[in-house]
C-alpha cells in the first residue's frame, strides 16, 4: 500500500523549502542522519526537537534589567563608538537609553557598517539579549535580536533552542522549522478521543506547533502535554511495528509439537542438580509455546549463573521428542565451544547426538557433520552465525536458540527463523534488561525471566580498593593461591596505549609473572581461537592458578574452582560489564570474592557505578541503575547496532508512556489485525510518519 497522499508535503525534499539550496540541503542531510543514498526531507526538520527555550517576554526598563537576565528593551539610540583604525580586537560600542537608565550594546569584529544601519542614531529599536556588566556599566554583547518598532511582531518572545551543527545558524533553522510546521496537514487521529481528554493532549499538528512555535515556555518543556503526546506517538509507532513483526512470525504457522517425556526424563536424571522453580516455570512456558500451533518467539532473560543453558537444553530435548532438530547459536566460537562442552555429556546420557560446527574445523569433519545435520541423525547443532550459511541444510529444524544476541534487531530475528519453515525461536540473554527496554526492543516476543540462582551458589563478597593498594592485593593473592584458590585478573586493554594512562593486560601479566611465575597465564581477544582455548583448558584443569585477561572472559566462561575476580581500572567498565565479569566467580560451592581496583580521581558516574556493584548482586536492579546512569542507547549497545533510538521521546522523562503504548498497540492488533477502516488508516499514517513503513507489508489482509 502506498503512502497516504496527505503526507506528501512532509516527504518532500528540503529543496521544497524556501531558501534551501544544494549546499544547505547536503549539510542537513548529514546532520539529520538521513538513510544512505537518501536526502533529508521536510519531516526531518519537523522531528528535530528543541533542547530548550529562551524566554524573551521580560520587557522592562534598563533599571530593572539584572545581570544574566534575558530581556527585551525598547531603546533610543544615542551614539556609536567604532574601534580605532588598526585595532580590530576593540569592540564597536553603541550607547542607548530609555527613561529609566543607560546601556551599551557591544559588537566584536563588526565590519561593513551593518551595526550603524541596524541601529541608526536618533531612532528607537527593540533589542533582546542577555544583560552583562563591564566597568560598572550595563551592556548587551551581540544582542540576539534588533528589530524596528513597527516590526516587533517578528521578534520571537518565546524562542525554542535547537541542537545545531557547524554551518547551520539558529535563525536559519528557525526559518526552516516555521515552514515545516506550516506543511503539516490535517491527519486522521490514532489516539482515542477519551484518552486525549483524560491526558489533556492536543492533536499531532497542534502538538508540533506548540513545541516548535510555543506561546509560553511551558508548552515546549519535556513534560508538557504536547511533548508527552509526541513521545507517546513515537513509542506507539515502535510498538505497533513490533506487534506486526510478532504476528507475522506467529502467523507463519508453526507446528503443534507433541512430547513423550522420554528424552527429557533421561536428561533431567543426568543433571547433577535439580531444576530451580524459576527454571521449571520457564520450561513450562516454553513447552506450552511449542505445543501450540503458532510459532514461538520468546526471550529467556536470566542473570549471570541463573541456568539459562539448561532450560534451553531441556527445550531442545523436548523438540527431539517431537522428531525435530534444534540449533544453538552463540556469538563467538569460544562461547559455542563452551556450550558444546557443557551440553555434550548430558546429550550423550539422554541419547541425543549433538555436534559442534565452527568455521575453522577440517573440511572432512565439516562434511561429516553437514551430512548428519542433513539426514537428521544430528539432533542438536551448536555453532556461530555459520550455522545459517546457505550450504547448511537441516532435515527438520524445529527450534533455533540464539545466545547473547540482545544486539540482534527485529529483522535479524525474522531472518534467523526463516531457515526452518516453521522454526520456533528462543533468544537467551544474560544481560538483565529493564522492562522499559524489553518493551522497546523485544515487544514482539514473549518473555520468561529466571530471577533465582541455582541452589548452592555462594554469595560474592565485593570490595572496592584504590590501585595504590596493589602491593597488599598481590601478597593477599599469593596466600589465597597457596591455599588452592584460582583467580582472574581483568584489565581493560590488551596492550599499552599512548593516549590512555591504563595498565594493559600484557603489562600486568609481565608484572605478575615476576611474582607467580608459571602459575600465571594471559588470554585476550587478539589471540587465535585455538590459543585462547588452550589457555582456558589449562585454567579449567587447574594447571594455571591466575588468569590475566581482557573482557574476552566476560560471557560464558565457567570454571567453578575460580573464586577470586580482580578487575583493574574498574572505573573504566560499564555496570553491565562489571556485573558479567563478577559472575565468572561464585559458580562453585566455595565462597567467592570480587575486588574492584580503581585509579583516582573518580568521576561521579564511575563512583556511582562502583557503589552500585558493591551494594547489590541483583542483575535486574543493576540494569535499572545502568539505564539511569547511561541512557537506553548504551545499555543495549544500540548506538553501535542500529537498533532504534528516539527523536521525540526522552526515556528518562517519558518512560511511563512506553507501557501505555505497548498495551495500546497490543489491543489495537488484537482488535484490528489487518489495520482496516478509519482506525487502521490512522495507524498506517502513524507508521509512515515515524518511518516504520518497512512493517506495513507485514500487515495481514483482513
Amino acid at each position: 500500500m502506498s503512502r497516504p497522499q496527505d503526507l506528501e508535503p512532509l516527504f518532500a525534499s528540503l529543496h521544497a523549502i524556501k531558501g534551501v539550496g544544494d549546499k544547505l540541503a547536503a549539510l542537513l542531510t548529514r546532520f539529520f542522519g538521513a538513510p544512505e543514498g537518501q536526502e533529508a526531507i521536510v519531516l526531518d526538520v519537523l522531528m528535530h526537537m528543541p533542547s530548550g527555550v529562551v524566554d524573551r517576554r521580560r520587557q522592562v526598563g534598563i533599571a530593572e534589567a539584572y545581570l544574566n537576565q534575558v530581556v527585551t528593551l525598547r531603546l533610543h539610540i544615542d551614539r556609536h563608538q567604532p574601534p580605532p583604525r588598526g585595532k580590530p580586537h576593540v569592540p564597536h560600542r553603541v550607547f542607548a537609553h530609555d527613561e529609566t537608565g543607560e546601556i551599551q550594546l557591544v559588537f566584536f569584529r563588526a565590519q561593513g557598517g551593518w551595526v550603524e544601519r541596524a541601529l541608526p542614531v536618533g531612532e528607537e529599536r527593540f533589542v533582546s539579549g542577555q544583560i552583562g556588566f563591564f566597568n560598572g556599566e550595563k551592556q548587551i554583547t551581540h544582542p540576539d535580536y534588533v528589530v524596528e518598532v513597527d516590526k516587533f511582531a517578528t521578534l520571537p518572545l518565546v524562542e525554542p533552542v535547537y541542537p545545531l551543527t557547524n554551518g547551520l545558524s539558529s535563525k536559519a533553522l528557525a526559518k526552516l522549522v516555521r515552514q515545516a510546521v506550516a506543511a503539516v496537514p490535517a491527519l486522521p487521529e490514532w489516539i482515542a478521543p477519551e484518552t486525549l481528554v483524560m491526558r489533556n493532549w492536543p492533536s499531532f499538528p497542534a502538538a508540533m506547533r506548540m513545541v516548535h512555535l510555543p506561546e509560553n515556555p511551558d508548552q515546549a518543556q519535556l513534560w508538557s502535554p504536547a511533548r508527552q503526546r509526541l513521545a507517546y506517538d513515537e513509542y506507539l509507532a515502535g510498538q505497533i511495528t513490533l506487534q506486526l513483526v510478532r504476528s507475522s512470525m506467529v502467523s507463519a504457522r508453526g507446528v503443534a509439537r507433541a512430547f513423550t517425556g522420554e528424552i527429557t526424563t533421561r536428561l533431567a536424571a543426568a543433571l547433577p542438580f535439580a531444576l530451580t522453580d524459576g527454571q521449571q516455570q520457564a520450561l513450562s512456558e516454553i513447552r506450552a509455546d511449542l505445543s501450540a500451533p503458532d510459532r514461538m518467539s520468546r526471550l529467556l532473560q536470566g542473570d549471570v549463573g541463573s541456568g539459562k543453558t539448561v532450560v534451553a537444553l531441556m527445550a531442545m530435548a523436548a523438540m527431539a521428542e517431537s522428531g525435530a532438530q534444534s540449533a544453538l547459536m552463540a556469538p563467538t566460537e569460544l562461547l559455542a565451544s563452551q556450550h558444546f562442552r557443557t551440553i555434550q555429556p548430558l546429550c550423550e546420557a539422554a541419547g541425543l547426538r549433538c555436534a559442534l560446527l565452527t568455521g575453522k574445523m577440517p573440511a572432512a569433519e565439516r562434511r561429516t557433520i553437514l551430512a548428519g545435520i542433513a539426514d537428521g541423525t544430528i539432533t542438536i547443532a551448536v555453532g556461530t552465525h555459520a550455522l545459517f550459511q546457505s550450504d547448511i541444510a537441516f532435515k527438520d529444524l524445529g527450534l533455533t536458540v540464539v545466545d547473547e544476541q540482545h544486539r540482534f534487531g527485529v529483522h535479524q530475528r525474522l531472518a534467523l527463523s526463516g531457515k526452518g519453515r516453521h522454526t520456533d525461536l528462543l533468544v537467551m540473554t544474560a544481560t538483565p534488561i529493564p522492562r522499559t527496554l524489553v518493551l522497546t526492543h523485544f515487544g514482539d516476543m514473549a518473555v520468561s525471566v529466571l530471577r533465582e540462582k541455582p541452589r548452592g551458589r555462594q554469595p560474592i563478597d565485593t570490595a572496592v580498593l584504590s590501585i595504590n593498594d596493589y602491593g597488599r592485593v598481590v601478597s593477599r593473592l599469593q596466600a589465597r593461591l597457596a591455599e588452592g584458590a584460582q583467580a582472574y585478573w581483568v584489565c581493560p586493554l590488551v596492550e599499552e596505549s599512548e593516549t590512555l594512562e591504563v595498565v594493559s593486560a600484557e603489562d600486568r601479566f609481565t608484572e605478575l609473572k615476576k611474582v607467580f611465575g608459571d602459575q600465571v597465564a594471559l588470554v585476550h581477544g587478539r589471540m587465535s581461537a585455538a590459543a585462547k582455548q588452550e589457555v582456558m583448558s589449562r585454567f579449567k584443569a587447574n594447571e594455571i592458578k591466575l588468569l590475566v585477561a581482557t573482557t574476552v572472559i566476560e560471557v560464558g566462561v565457567d570454571v567453578p574452582n575460580a573464586t577470586i575476580m580482580i578487575i583493574e581500572h574498574a572505573e573504566r567498565f560499564g555496570l553491565a560489564q562489571l556485573h558479567q565479569l563478577r559472575g565468572r566467580v561464585g559458580r562453585g560451592s566455595q565462597r567467592s570474592a570480587c575486588l574492584l581496583l580503581y585509579k583516582e580521581p573518580l568521576s561521579e558516574t564511575a563512583q556511582a557505578r562502583l557503589d552500585t556493584i558493591k551494594s547489590t548482586e541483583d542483575g535486574f536492579e543493576i540494569a535499572e541503575r545502568d539505564l539511569e546512569l547511561r541512557g537506553q542507547g548504551d545499555v543495549l549497545g544500540t548506538r553501535q547496532s542500529g537498533m532504534p533510538g528516539y527523536r521525540l521521546a526522552v526515556p528518562d522523562v517519558h518512560r511511563h508512556l512506553l507501557e501505555f503504548a505497548h498495551d495500546d498497540a497490543k489491543a489495537l492488533m488484537e482488535r484490528n489485525p489487518g489495520l482496516t477502516g478509519p482506525e487502521g488508516e490512522a495507524a498506517r499514517t502513524l507508521l509512515y510518519l515515524f518511518r516504520k513503513d518497512l512493517a506495513i507489508p507485514l500487515i495481514r489482509a483482513g
